[in-house]
């Protein structure tokens, strides 16, 4: 077996010849024969026993021939291709036997998409904002306002009509052209007024009604909506049974060591939190300035994706959610069913998510080939263990399931990006006005 020339035919395209030897070729049909003999009858002979010539006679000499084919395909082709040091991407196609016989053995053509050519372009002393880290006074109270909203309780009140805000328990049952449609009665139903729960316009016509009263809210259906309400007027009928509005607890020293066992005054909870608030800040920051690295980096190269790329990792996109669904006791065809998606729009809105991420790992296994950037035997070592611990399993099981190759291109990866990241200069974000960030 042996590669008998290699071409390149197109950007990431190569057609290679194969040939597969005489003696290996009829070695193989014996195999095929031994194989399939059990279920073979001729006449004289009992079923299972007729020898291979006697069938071949009978049957033509390429009886077996699919058959070797098959057996021998997959040594002769990888030996090929590593032959020809091609790093191919997708299996090979357009496959042309040319000849195959007991006399010649097999000649075989077939095409490899194979891995692009990465041009690089600047990726060292690159510019990037770096955001502020620092936890703001306005940060720390609106922090507060979270934990106190938190800790809120619902009280009932009857001295005035609901308000936005105001969670309001209603009995409502929903007509279009007179007739009552699925899905749209509800009893003792809890709606906080203003959480968009509802179509648009209802709650904020469900505001200003009195607990007892009965009214009708008319609303629109959104055009993206279920298609046979889509667009549609529709009425309300609605009666509120009772209103209630969040009452907070008291901002001091008690509350403080109610939310935080750590602490013992308001002040110590405020430090914490600031603490708390800045490292999220910085971690924010510094994924984002990575991110903003890693784009400019991308932009700056010039390469051409072969398609099966882009495929291949939207395919491992939606089945790494399908197993994340799983996890939750959800398989993935019944959530499709629920959203009301087919597999194919399902896999649209992955599909750019899936291409910036080729084009990245692309661009960094360029950069650390570039700056010859390589995983020590150490860092494998370290990265197996921590894998064992985040699974809950041996060393051992880790290298077996992963391979060390693999392991190697990840580490490096991600020293890729350390290296563009020590390499580039941070400038200070922009800071924009509380007017222009309201009309944003």
């Amino acid at each position: 077996m042996a590669l008998k020339s290699c071409n390149k035919t197109d950007t990431n395209t190569y057609e290679i010849e194969v040939t597969v030897d005489a003696k290996t070729f009829t070695d193989a049909t014996v195999k095929a024969y031994m194989k399939q003999r059990k279920s073979i009858q001729l006449p004289g002979f009992r079923k299972g026993k007729a020898p291979q010539k006697m069938i071949e006679k009978a049957y033509g000499e390429n009886v077996f021939f699919e058959d070797a084919l098959e057996i021998v395909y997959p040594e002769a082709v990888q030996g090929a291709i590593d032959e020809a040091e091609l790093r191919i991407v997708d299996q090979p196609y357009d496959l042309d036997v040319v000849s195959m016989d007991k006399e010649n053995g097999v000649e075989m053509k077939m095409k490899l998409t194979t891995y692009p050519e990465a041009k690089l372009g600047e990726y060292a002393g690159l510019e990037a904002e770096y955001g502020e880290t620092e936890a703001t006074d306005e940060d720390v109270e609106n922090e507060l306002k979270n934990m106190l909203d938190r800790n809120s309780r619902l009280v009932t009140i009857e001295d005035r009509v609901a308000e936005m805000g105001d969670t309001a328990e209603i009995d409502f049952e929903g007509f279009v052209d007179g007739e009552a449609f699925e899905g749209g009665k509800g009893e003792n139903f809890p709606l906080e007024l203003g959480s968009g729960q509802f179509i648009p316009g209802f709650e904020e016509q469900v505001a200003g009604h009195k607990t007892e009263e009965e009214f009708d809210v008319n609303v629109t259906f959104p055009e993206e909506y279920e298609p046979s309400l889509a667009g549609k007027d529709a009425v309300f009928k609605v009666k509120i049974n009772e209103i209630k509005t969040k009452e907070l607890p008291e901002l001091d020293d008690e509350f403080a060591k109610d939310v935080d066992d750590e602490v013992d005054t308001l002040d110590e909870l405020k430090e914490k939190l600031k603490k708390q608030i800045s490292e999220r800040k910085e971690q924010t920051a510094k994924t984002e300035f990575e991110n903003a690295l890693i784009d400019k980096v991308v932009d700056n190269m010039e390469v051409e994706v072969p398609e099966c790329m882009n495929e291949q990792k939207t395919d491992e996109l939606i089945q790494d959610y399908g197993y994340r669904l799983q996890m939750q006791g959800i398989d993935l065809n019944t959530y499709l069913q629920y959203l009301g998606q087919t597999m194919d729009d399902f896999k649209e809105q992955f599909r750019e998510g899936a291409k910036k991420q080729v084009l990245v790992g692309i661009a960094l296994e360029a950069i650390a080939d570039a700056e010859k950037i390589k995983a020590t035997e150490e860092e494998i070592e370290e990265e197996i263990k921590k894998l064992a611990e985040q699974y809950g399993m041996e060393a051992d099981q880790i290298k077996a399931a992963v391979p060390t190759e693999q392991l190697s291109k990840d580490i490096a990866t991600r020293k890729a990006i350390d290296f563009v990241v020590e390499k580039a200069k941070r400038t200070k974000a922009k800071v924009k006005s509380k007017a222009k960030a309201k009309k944003d």
